[in-house]
């Protein structure tokens, strides 16, 4: 079984270190605020495993970035380029701006024409990015208990990498979408914005997307 990196202390890293902890990858979590992750290596019982983010991408066959949008460009240069050279990076990252939403719509610090993780590939090109995790709740992410499996939208450039994240949607109880190259995450960041907006207006957070196909 591959082992897991996870960057990032909130509770997506979280929830998705427990995930991979529940259907068998060997997971560590990395952060530079080793306070933050301690009591969740000791939720886990000892089973999970925390560290730098060096040291997580170093431990990762496969790496999940999972941080606030703004930073996660330099929190990706701090974990070491070449720790992550050639290897499938789950980016669950979204631009979310430092600003409140309008009426229940979260802003973004990026337009329709270029998402963060096209800018992360951009200046990471050595890296296999493949967005996924950043339409729905953290709670949800595992094994959701919805009245049918819900979607995950998928884009990235490499074929392989996404194959591998297709394979963990399918064992997380998710059906994996491919979407296309890089480009494709214009649409599928916002995604995260409309998935907001009934919980931001009227307190509803438990619900995900689900693609209908004749």
């Amino acid at each position: 079984m591959k082992k897991i990196g996870i960057i990032g202390s909130g509770e997506v890293a979280k929830a998705l270190g427990k995930g991979f902890l529940k259907h068998g990858y060997d997971v560590m979590l990395g952060s530079r605020y080793s306070a933050k992750i301690t009591p969740w290596k000791d939720e886990t019982e000892g089973k999970g495993r925390i560290g730098t983010p060096v040291e997580a991408a170093k431990f990762g066959d496969i790496v999940v970035i999972a941080v606030k949008g703004s930073v996660a460009a330099n929190v990706l240069e701090e974990a070491g380029p070449q720790n992550l050279q050639h290897k499938t990076v789950i980016d669950a990252t979204n631009p979310i701006a430092d600003a409140p939403p309008e009426n229940g719509v979260l802003k973004f610090f990026t337009n329709m024409d270029e998402s963060l993780m096209e800018r992360l590939q951009t200046q990471f090109p050595e890296v296999h990015f493949v967005k996924a995790f950043n339409s729905v709740g953290s709670s949800f992410m595992v094994d959701p208990q919805f009245k049918e499996k819900p979607t995950m939208f998928i884009c990235g450039n490499n074929n392989n990498a996404k194959k591998d994240v297709s394979g963990i949607l399918e064992q997380f109880g998710w059906e994996a979408a491919d979407m296309g190259k890089a480009t494709s995450a214009r649409a599928i960041e916002p995604l995260c914005m409309l998935w907001c907006i009934p919980g931001m207006l009227n307190g509803e957070w438990s619900h995900a997307f689900k693609l209908i196909k004749m």
